[in-house]
């Protein structure tokens, strides 16, 4: 009777790990690191529920060709140190089959010579500095453009429209701030526009107005900033504060497009345009599908940050359907043949300027009209005209 017992249980527990080993075979583990805390949280706020809406909709299409997408989604912090550290963990205990997110460029930089090593494929959805993808790594694939095209639509429009002869430049201190503020002078010195001033600062102060009062004494026609959202928010406050009245405020991206700009800028953010990689009235099959389900379902708004991570979602099911194994070369080999159109625009991985299996895209200009992020240019795809000139002092209610 014993005997029958411990046979009864043996069978069980050799059932139970053999029941394991199916769930396990069942699903696709891919790992996903983004800044969940500090001060970059915002921008993975959007980008992870857009990565949850995605993963929902994949899953239950199918999954990838029966099995079910697994995101094993983890905290950077918004430092390089901790990127390295959690993907290490997500690639050798966690045995993901590939990597994706990555906010900021500095982490994901960090993240993806973690993945070169390693021979794990990195699909990047947002971190931007250039040497990303000009390194040579034939593991990295970014679906966004590059820092360096950036700013091509608002130097169209300058170009166009505003005709500036002065410029000056204000950029975080780290790589994407850097990358960008460089690519601009450089654009700038092409153009004709004279550079007044190019200063850099640190993230997360609390008193800009020494820079800004140089900058008002320099009189440019154009400010030109390259921020995330609280500096951002704070410089333009700062800006009213002073009564600093260029031709135009422009952001580079990033900080400047995200919903909590005008939370926190307030009456200060309205009239500053921004560059935008991607808008919800772009002729895209499913982007203001995206737009819409996302405030629906989470009763906020989404901008390009949120647009990219989805994408991002949708192109590694899509390799993972098409490679012949999950292993990592097949992975690679997969996502090297990708041509696919997404919510945010196409997708397809080529090499050019020095960079290597980097997607290809324009760029856009928005401004905040009446609390909106509106698309003013290119003209034809424009929700609202480009408003200009600016009346400051008017806007801001002096």
């Amino acid at each position: 009777m014993k005997r029958c017992a411990i046979v009864f249980l043996s069978v069980l527990f050799l059932g139970g790990l053999m029941m394991t080993g199916a769930l396990a075979e069942d699903s696709v583990k891919v790992g996903i690191v983004l800044p969940l805390t500090g001060d970059q949280a915002k921008f993975g706020e959007v980008e992870k529920l857009s990565f949850d809406l995605a993963l929902e909709e994949i899953n239950a299409a199918g999954g990838i060709n029966g099995k079910k997408l697994e995101l094993l989604i983890e905290d950077d912090t918004g430092r390089p140190e901790v990127g390295r550290s959690v993907v290490e963990k997500l690639i050798n205990k966690d045995k993901v089959v590939l990597i994706g997110g990555g906010y900021s460029s500095s982490v994901t930089y960090a993240v993806a010579g973690v993945c070169q090593q390693n021979r794990i494929p990195f699909v990047v959805n947002t971190g931007s500095a250039d040497n990303i993808t000009t390194s040579g790594w034939d593991y990295i694939f970014r679906i966004n453009p590059p820092a360096s095209e950036y700013s091509m639509a608002v130097e169209n429009l300058l170009t166009e429209v505003v005709k500036p002869k002065t410029i000056v430049i204000l950029y975080e201190n780290s790589l994407f701030g850097t990358t960008s503020a460089k690519a601009f002078e450089d654009s700038c010195k092409k153009l004709g526009f004279k550079v007044l001033m190019k200063e850099g600062y640190e993230h997360g102060g609390i008193d800009y107005k020494p820079v800004l009062i140089r900058v008002k004494q320099a009189n440019p026609d154009v400010v030109y900033m390259v921020s995330y959202v609280m500096d951002a928010a704070l410089l333009m406050k700062q800006a009213k504060e002073l009564r600093l009245t260029p031709k135009i405020f422009i952001g580079g991206g990033a900080g400047f497009t995200l919903p909590e700009f005008v939370q926190n800028a307030g009456a200060a953010s309205e009239k500053v345009i921004s560059a935008t990689l991607w808008h919800q009235v772009l002729p895209y099959p499913g982007a203001m599908d995206y737009y819409n389900k996302f405030v629906a379902k989470f009763n906020k708004d989404t901008e390009y940050h949120g647009a990219e991570a989805y994408a991002c979602c949708y192109v590694i099911a899509d390799a993972l359907k098409r490679a012949k194994s999950f292993q990592s070369a097949d992975i690679k080999q997969a996502l090297s043949e990708t041509d696919m159109m997404t919510a945010f625009g196409p997708v397809k991985f080529i090499s050019y300027n020095k960079m290597k299996n980097q997607n290809q895209l324009p760029t856009y200009v928005v401004q905040w009209i009446d609390g909106k992020l509106e698309m003013v240019w290119p003209a034809d795809l424009a929700t609202k005209p480009f408003v200009y000139p600016v009346d400051w002092l008017k806007t801001w209610g002096y």
